[in-house]
């Protein structure tokens, strides 16, 4: 067997080009056959010497004036050139000659599609499919699908790619390509048959039950994928993406045990990923295990360096564990990333209140509102913060600021009336306290977290008492 089977004979060909070089200088006796044309045109496009190939192309078609297979040749060494139309001339006068040589079909559509004719290559590529069956059939429904993506009409790709499986069940390359397409068509429901159909056909087809499980996971039809999934692994036990997505269906039906079995899979199958690490840590972050969470989030940003939000992620976790400490060595290191981040500095801000560093949270808390104005989360901590440091004349002028970027959401109304009982402002507060709670009752326990004590004010009280008659009327 030859080393690469779509190479010549180096034996063969250097006879070739000793006889082609003879014929080109006139020596007598000399002759070639028209498949050996081919072979020398070959031989100079896989060493892309166009200059040669064409001469090749140009002297065999004068030997063999009527040879189609010659003038084929010739068209696609124009298309190398970039000589569409000339190109397009040669196969007209090919296709007088032979109309069954699917070559013609497919470079006369490379010609088109370079031209920007995308609907004269679907007219040709339509009539020519009711010229061929078989394989070749299915090489023009290739063509035409890739013709179908450059014109952007992605339903008629998806149309493509089911006839081919129509024709030709285990086939390869379309059970790939439809999985994408039925995702992106959102045409689930038809992915489901086609594939149930050749699962009927063909039960040990794990691209096939892959492709099912994938119609269902488009679904969210998590339970089904999974059971799907399993069956494409029980045929391919190696088969990494069908644990991957399996992992991601898990994740879906908050099954995490199950999801990190899975993950952990592909991991042992394939070369390790950033993703699928962070992925493991997210579920076991889910499942309260911050250590193993931490481990795993450490592990994805190995691979992945220049990510903040993997840092931010290790930062969480310290958070939950209340280690206060850590957790701001880990935003630093993902606000040295990326400083222009709203959540990194709130979280920054939440550890500075956990130590008693107000001054630092309040920077925090400060740059997350300016990067965020309209965000009513910014405001909330700021204000907070302020008010729980004692600093009540810049809460105040924050809670009147926060009411204006906001469009006066009746949380800052709440502060207002908080910061004004802290400065024994009661006559105003209570002002303030009576619209908050006309507007948004529900927010109370935001104003009573500020300062529970506040329960204790009689005047609060009566508000309090009255606003519950009403409702009970």
């Amino acid at each position: 067997m030859q080393e690469n089977p779509y190479r010549e004979d180096r034996e063969l060909i250097r006879e070739l080009l000793r006889q082609y070089e003879n014929l080109k200088n006139g020596h007598s006796h000399s002759f070639i056959e028209e498949d050996a044309f081919e072979k020398i045109i070959d031989h100079y496009q896989e060493r892309e010497d166009l200059v040669r190939a064409m001469e090749a192309a140009e002297i065999g078609s004068e030997q063999f004036p009527y040879s189609s297979l010659l003038l084929i040749k010739k068209a696609d060494i124009l298309l190398a050139y970039r000589r569409y139309k000339e190109a397009l001339d040669v196969l007209e006068q090919a296709s007088l000659l032979d109309s069954t040589d699917i070559n013609l079909y497919i470079l006369k559509t490379d010609a088109y599609l370079a031209l920007d004719q995308q609907e004269k290559a679907v007219i040709l590529l339509e009539e020519a499919l009711s010229l061929f069956e078989g394989e070749e059939r299915i090489e023009l429904l290739f063509e035409l699908a890739d013709v179908y993506d450059d014109y952007e009409d992605f339903d008629k790709v998806f149309d493509c790619l089911k006839l081919i499986l129509e024709d030709d069940p285990n086939n390869e390359e379309a059970l790939y390509k439809i999985c994408f397409w039925t995702d992106f068509t959102g045409r689930n429901e038809e992915g489901i048959r086609l594939h149930q159909s050749i699962i009927d056909e063909y039960p040990y087809n794990e691209l096939a039950w892959f492709n099912l499980a994938a119609a269902y996971q488009g679904l969210k039809l998590y339970e089904k994928a999974i059971d799907a999934y399993k069956y494409a692994i029980t045929i391919e036990e190696k088969f990494d993406y069908a644990y991957r997505n399996m992992g991601d269906a898990y994740i879906r039906l908050r099954k995490y045990k199950e999801a990190i079995e899975a993950l952990e899979k592909v991991n042992e199958l394939a070369k390790p990923e950033d993703v699928i690490f962070e992925a493991i840590g997210y579920c076991y972050e889910r499942m309260k295990n911050h250590a193993q969470a931490r481990f795993y989030y450490r592990k994805a940003s190995h691979l992945r360096q220049d990510d903040s939000k993997l840092f931010y992620k290790i930062a969480c976790t310290y958070y939950n564990e209340g280690n206060w400490a850590a957790c701001i060595k880990q935003l630093e290191t993902a606000l040295k990333i990326h400083r222009l981040q709203p959540e990194y500095n709130l979280l920054a801000g939440e550890c500075k209140i956990q130590l008693g560093l107000f001054k630092d949270a309040i920077q925090y808390f400060t740059n997350a509102v300016r990067l965020r104005p309209k965000n009513a989360g910014g405001w909330e901590a700021l204000i907070r913060c302020l008010y729980k440091a004692g600093f009540y004349e810049e809460a105040l002028e924050q809670t009147q600021s926060a009411l204006y970027a906001t469009n006066s959401k009746p949380l800052f109304i709440f502060y207002k009336a908080a910061v004004l009982f802290a400065t024994v402002k009661a006559k105003e507060a209570i002002i303030q306290l009576e619209l908050a709670m006309e507007k948004a009752p529900r927010l109370l326990k935001k104003f009573v977290e500020l300062n529970p004590a506040i329960l204790q004010n009689q005047q609060v009280v009566d508000l309090l008492a009255r606003f519950k008659r009403n409702k009970s009327i």
